[in-house]
């Protein structure tokens, strides 16, 4: 009898993750999956301070404590996922999407994206964000979101960052957050 892991490790349908909007007392287990997520970022553009790898747990708390559109995914009890919003008048940036390392490339990301977008206000008629300029996979998701580039900049770190933009309206992601189980506000239930 072995008790080696799985190999290919077992992949979870989408319907067994549960998407729900994070409280403050989930703020350390969202920066631990954000600065994971955000490690293999600063490790291709070399630079180890970009913005979602040194923001505190009291920033996160706060967020989650008021009146942000926030979202996390549960796989079981744990978080593997996360996104916030900053609303600005009739704008929401799209901020610290994040997805496990481990859990990335099923769909997670996308379900986050659009389940964000569904909880923004309805003041809110246009989304937009920033990534990487050298990040193509995170820029083919956004794409395929609607998000159109409309500029770039270079941040404090020296990161080369691409600003992205869409509708409410316009088209995106297919919409997989309806096949994923969604807990109460607060987070997954008997968390």
């Amino acid at each position: 009898m072995s008790t080696r892991a799985q190999f290919p490790p077992t992949v979870p349908d989408m319907d067994q993750f549960r998407l729900a909007r994070p409280g403050p007392e989930h703020a350390g287990e969202l920066l631990t999956v954000q600065r994971a997520a955000y490690v293999t970022e600063a490790q291709r553009y070399d630079a180890p301070h970009i913005p979602p790898l040194v923001e505190t747990l009291d920033e996160v708390r706060a967020d989650l404590a008021g009146d942000v559109p926030a979202v996390a995914a549960w796989l079981g009890p744990r978080l593997v996922g996360s996104v916030r919003g900053r609303v600005d008048g009739g704008g929401m940036e799209i901020a610290r999407l994040t997805v496990a390392p481990d859990q990335q490339g099923h769909g997670l990301g996308r379900a986050l994206l659009a389940a964000v977008h569904a909880a923004a206000p309805a003041s809110v008629q246009r989304f937009w964000l920033v990534t990487g300029e050298r990040s193509d996979d995170h820029r083919r998701l956004y794409a395929a979101a609607g998000y159109v580039d409309t500029g770039s900049v270079v941040d404090a770190a020296g990161v080369g960052l691409v600003r992205m933009e869409r509708g409410r309206g316009d088209p995106s992601a297919q919409d997989v957050s309806a096949r994923c189980g969604h807990g109460s506000p607060g987070g997954p239930a008997g968390a």
